[in-house]
């Protein structure tokens, strides 16, 4: 395929020849007989955007589950309205996700039992961390004695009994597509080889057209009711004895300190992640510069969950959530990343949260982590295993690309998902709004 009349990021007119990586890139290439022809019409054309850190099948999954989010739940009524109008799911539950404790305060087997009907419940919080399940749903997973019904998300000992039903991968890629997203890195927790091959036929059958990286094994979430510096010391040394870098949860500045000790004490592996890192102490920044370990952030939840932050984080701590100008000032590697379905799918919402951080409000969360339109972008370029060397359009690079409707002024002054007029996957167009 041969893409006409196409402009690069920094303003380059380009012809762009195309197979399953790009072959040649000039100002003018003449159509060869029977080639594909796509007119860009001077357009920009970037590498497709990765996305460094989400959760595909929980983000498929979300597609078809009701969303019991602050903004649509306000009060015990609103949610009872919700799960009572749910539609049951092939596998006999109603599955909700996105609760926050301000919708109707925290959330148990009891308060399920009243607010829902008689069948399978569990909702998720929005933090993804715990799954509230009702009591018809402990009584399917044998955990009918179960005291509240408060069940965290990593403990596969309950989760191993939800029945394996695979959510439509293909819609989700789709919508992918749409935002000319052409890679993913899944930082889904404690997957393996069965995972792994599922993943792998989803691609084969072409339902998943993304490229995709797994975090795991080095995934870990750290929880403040379970640290333990030295048990992480010994699990991060464990996985750099294997070769195999570590990616650290980490949302609260506690969850930081000690994945910072432990990295200090076991060493480092040049691709270790902080993942989130959504509170950033002042004296913490330095030694996250030190430590050489690369944050992947997530600065689309100010846009999306702001107007809570100001209400539940004190105001001396407001500049420490979700950072990026000071992280990168400081010389910490950082890129960002959805985490759908727990923030929204689409990249170039999480851009312009990084470059407005603006609340949903209209408050102005933080503005010193403020960057430009050019930074955020570059910093969904680059690749699963080098997220920081954003890739070009270039001869024998992938031929994995983003088409926009408009020129690079434009594209950078909208940061809009509605300039994305086609996406190219190894050279195949899979997404063509004509």
């Amino acid at each position: 395929m041969l893409i006409q009349r196409a402009v690069l990021l920094d303003g380059t007119p380009a012809d762009i020849r195309v197979g399953a990586r790009i072959v040649d890139v000039a100002d003018r290439l003449v159509p060869r007989p029977g080639e594909d022809v796509y007119d860009a019409a001077g357009g920009t054309v970037l590498p497709g955007l990765h996305d460094h850190h989400l959760h595909i099948r929980a983000a498929a999954a979300a597609m078809t589950s009701v969303h019991v989010g602050p903004e649509v739940v306000r009060n015990l009524d609103d949610l009872r309205r919700l799960l009572t109008g749910a539609p049951v799911g092939a596998d006999g539950w109603i599955r909700a996700v996105g609760y926050h404790d301000a919708g109707a305060g925290e959330l148990d087997r009891g308060v399920l039992d009243a607010a829902g009907p008689p069948v399978p419940v569990r909702v998720q919080h929005r933090s993804g961390v715990l799954w509230a399940v009702n009591s018809a749903g402990l009584q399917r997973l044998g955990l009918p004695g179960h005291p509240d019904g408060r069940l965290r998300s990593a403990d596969i000992s309950w989760s191993a009994a939800l029945p394996r039903t695979e959510p439509d991968l293909a819609q989700f890629s789709n919508r992918l597509s749409g935002y000319g997203v052409t890679g993913l890195t899944d930082a889904t927790p404690d997957l393996g080889a069965a995972d792994a091959a599922v993943m792998a036929e989803a691609r084969r059958r072409g339902d998943l057209r993304q490229g995709v990286h797994l975090l795991a094994p080095g995934k870990r979430i750290l929880h403040d009711d379970g640290l333990d510096l030295d048990e992480l010391t010994r699990w991060v040394g464990d996985r750099h004895a294997e070769n195999v870098p570590v990616a650290l949860h980490c949302v609260t500045a506690a969850q930081l300190i000690v994945a910072l000790a432990a990295l200090r004490s076991a060493g480092r592996h040049p691709a270790d992640r902080i993942e989130h890192a959504a509170t950033v102490p002042d004296d913490a920044v330095a030694e996250l510069a030190a430590a050489g370990v690369t944050v992947v952030t997530q600065p689309n939840f100010v846009a999306e969950r702001g107007d809570q932050y100001l209400v539940d984080v004190p105001a001396a701590q407001h500049h420490e959530l979700w950072r990026v100008a000071t992280l990168t000032r400081a010389g910490v590697p950082v890129a960002l990343s959805t985490d759908a379905p727990f923030g929204d799918a689409d990249p170039w919402a999480a851009m312009r949260a990084a470059v407005h951080r603006r609340t949903p409000g209209g408050a102005v969360l933080g503005p010193r982590e403020r960057i430009s339109a050019q930074a955020a972008l570059t910093m969904f370029l680059g690749t699963a295993q080098a997220p920081l060397s954003p890739r070009r359009v270039c001869p024998d690079a992938p031929a994995d690309l983003c088409v926009l409707s408009e020129p690079p002024a434009t594209v950078l002054g909208e940061l809009d998902a509605g300039l994305v007029a086609a996406t190219v996957l190894a050279g195949e167009l899979v997404l063509d709004r004509g």
